[in-house]
């Protein structure tokens, strides 16, 4: 069974080069398959150009799933991510 979460970009830049570095090396660390669909678009969170190639603005909704062994850790501290940072 997989986690999700959809979370509303607040950041005034939206996803930009910095966020989208530390969200890639955050993802990395978990075992877990962690993919993030915008706008019918979907990039693996582990690579920072799929990340960066999807354009996320502020406003603009963003799916996060997480599927694997340590998918309850990784949504828990990937949500927890998205609050602070974006």
């Amino acid at each position: 069974m997989s986690k999700e979460f959809t979370y509303t970009i607040t950041d005034p830049v939206g996803i930009h080069a910095r966020p989208a570095g530390k969200l890639v090396k955050m993802a990395q660390q978990f075992e877990s398959d962690i993919t993030l669909d915008h706008d019918g678009n979907t990039a693996n969170a582990k690579h920072i150009l799929g990340v960066m190639s999807l354009g996320i603005a502020k406003g603009d909704p963003l799916k996060v799933s997480i599927s694997g062994a340590d998918e309850d850790k990784a949504a828990e501290e990937l949500e927890t991510f998205f609050k602070d940072n974006l």
